[in-house]
């Protein structure tokens, strides 16, 4: 069974295109979402924005550093 998982895609008039190429077989079952252009921002990066305003609330707490089990040791902010 496949994973979930987005593509960035555009439509050219015609046909749907994915922007970067991925094997899909034929009769995969897609799911499309339509992503207005927000002015002056990509759209891909309104869609983001929208998804974490949804994810956190107004009231949502600041959570304290020594809540933190693993450290990611990658991150480079702080």
């Amino acid at each position: 069974m496949m994973k979930t998982i987005t593509l960035r895609a555009h439509f050219d008039g015609d046909h749907i295109q994915l922007d970067q190429p991925f094997a899909l077989e034929p009769g995969t079952p897609l799911a499309v979402t339509i992503v207005p252009e927000a002015a002056g921002e990509p759209a891909w990066s309104a869609l983001s924005a929208a998804g974490l305003e949804a994810a956190y609330g107004e009231s949502e707490p600041e959570y304290p550093l020594d809540l933190i089990k693993e450290p990611n040791p990658d991150y480079e902010g702080g």
